[in-house]
């Protein structure tokens, strides 16, 4: 097995064998995740969805068995009481078990989601490069040849795989045709689509390859105007959460305690602050990066 999963404790081969031991609840879990097995397909993952789940749930398994012991071993050399030792060692075990099993379930969903944002992020530069080879006069597998030598990711490496299919004897229709088939890419999968279509109808190739590069150029400015439109209520939510709301709120506590003469820790109010501030920093910036659109 090439491909390795990082919340796993072993190599995928032998964390394998061990989960075979669960595939009965692989088998009753797997019909939680009907997309799983599409997934698994897209992320070239040769599994079945039981096998996968199986691999989940020996990761709940050991994370469970590892955390539990070892704070229960902890807890006890420290004399704490049983109770408390009990809840806290099953309860973490239990959350990071749960956490390690959802990694592994969902990581051929997020294997093909970076692997779509590694391709569409080269799309625009691989398509330009293509309409200059063929209205160059190139024909279109040694266009190919060429994108598939070039620098562009995992793009690169998707296009070799039709070339290497070409090169044993298969059509160009057939082996686009399969590309499209298994790759994750909406943007790409349409893309190798109306190619084929045009090879089946005796198009202009080189006409159609442009038609998809304007396409593809408008998309991509419409995406980046709602990235802009929607950074509007985030800047606006940053100036009231971060900058507004604490500043008021000091001195609105500040005078309120005056009034009253309750005395207040102002280092705790502060910590709380700068707490809720290091998170709400945090959030910001993932939502940000999150709706950025690919390729800009």
């Amino acid at each position: 097995m090439k491909k390795k999963i990082p919340v796993l404790p072993m190599p995928l081969d032998k964390a394998l064998k061990i989960s075979k031991r669960f595939m009965g609840f692989g088998e009753f879990f797997s019909h939680m995740f009907p997309g799983l097995a599409f997934e698994l397909e897209q992320s070239e993952l040769d599994f079945e969805p039981r096998e996968w789940i199986s691999l989940g749930i020996f990761a709940f398994v050991f994370y469970f068995s590892l955390i539990s012991v070892t704070l229960f071993s902890v807890f006890t050399a420290f004399k704490i009481d049983i109770f408390r030792t009990l809840l806290i060692s099953f309860g973490s075990g239990f959350v990071l078990g749960t956490m390690g099993f959802l990694y592994v379930v969902f990581y051929p969903r997020l294997f093909v989601t970076r692997k779509t944002n590694a391709i569409e992020k080269n799309l625009p530069f691989a398509l330009h490069h293509l309409l200059i080879e063929v209205r160059s006069g190139v024909p279109l597998f040694n266009a190919l040849v060429s994108i598939s030598e070039s620098n562009y990711g995992l793009l690169s490496e998707e296009i070799k795989k039709a070339v290497d299919e070409i090169s044993t004897g298969k059509s160009e229709i057939a082996a686009l045709e399969m590309l499209a088939r298994k790759n994750p890419s909406l943007y790409f999968r349409r893309v190798l689509w109306q190619i084929v279509n045009s090879l089946k109808s005796g198009a202009d190739i080189g006409s159609t390859i442009k038609n998809i590069v304007d396409t593809l150029s408008e998309e991509q400015r419409i995406a980046i105007k709602q990235y802009g439109a929607q950074l509007n209520p985030l800047t606006l939510m940053y100036m009231i959460f971060a900058v507004i709301f604490p500043t008021l709120g000091i001195t609105f506590i500040l005078v309120i305690s005056s009034f009253i003469g309750i005395g207040i820790d102002v280092r705790f109010i502060l910590m709380g602050i700068l707490g809720f501030l290091l998170m709400f920093q945090f959030m910001i910036i993932g939502l940000i990066k999150s709706k950025r659109p690919v390729g800009v």
